[in-house]
């Protein structure tokens, strides 16, 4: 009789042991938790893995579906060039971007939408942003330069050789960024090209050109 109490006793040790929580679960977050609508979209620079931009575009669209914070998003622009090079006596159309590693993000700036962007693999962060401050939005000259070349054709003769040096200062007379100013970085000799720093929203950025963009200063 004691044997089988204790069986008993171990038995019922183990079903407690194995016990289901009953806990309530965490609550998922209401609409009263999402940070106000405001309506006011702005443009901002991100830095990303060069080579990635698109794919880290769907990435950030899928995880905005999913959370369900469409209101405050409005698009990823990624900009890019279609270049028309004579070659050979043979016209040669191609795609490229205009500066790798960095994208312009349209969205309606809150805590939400920052750790989202930051928590997405190949991510750098917001330009000009810090731990305690925000980042600084494209301005609107910026923005209408941006969206006005987008989809541009342009036709050109291949340079043999750069009119500048690294270290020169040069200004880019063409695409997306003509009329600014900045210095050689690079010359890429192999695919014609140079790399050139410029000053966007208070930050450096590199940019990629082609010779008969630039102009040397």
């Amino acid at each position: 009789m004691n044997d089988s109490q204790d069986i008993l006793d171990e038995t019922t040790t183990v079903v407690e042991s194995h016990e289901i929580s009953t806990a309530p679960a965490k609550p998922r977050e209401t609409a009263s938790d999402m940070p106000p609508i405001t309506g006011k979209k702005n443009w901002y620079v991100i830095k990303v893995t060069a080579g990635r931009e698109e794919t880290i575009r769907d990435a950030i669209e899928r995880r905005i579906k999913i959370e369900g914070l469409d209101p405050y998003y409005g698009q990823i622009y990624i900009p890019v060039e279609r270049v028309t090079e004579r070659r050979n006596n043979k016209n040669i159309v191609k795609e490229r971007k205009l500066y790798p590693g960095y994208f312009m993000a349209e969205l309606e700036f809150n805590d939400r939408m920052l750790v989202l962007f930051r928590e997405i693999n190949g991510v750098g962060d917001f330009v000009g942003s810090s731990v305690n401050r925000p980042p600084n939005a494209m301005s609107e000259l910026e923005v209408q330069r941006m969206l006005r070349t987008k989809g541009e054709v342009v036709t050109t003769t291949v340079a043999v050789k750069p009119e500048f040096e690294r270290g020169d200062r040069v200004k880019i007379k063409d695409g997306t960024f003509a009329g600014m100013e900045g210095e050689v970085k690079e010359i890429l000799e192999s695919v014609h090209h140079v790399r050139v720093e410029l000053t966007i929203i208070g930050r450096t950025v590199p940019v990629e050109l082609e010779y008969w963009q630039v102009e040397e200063i």
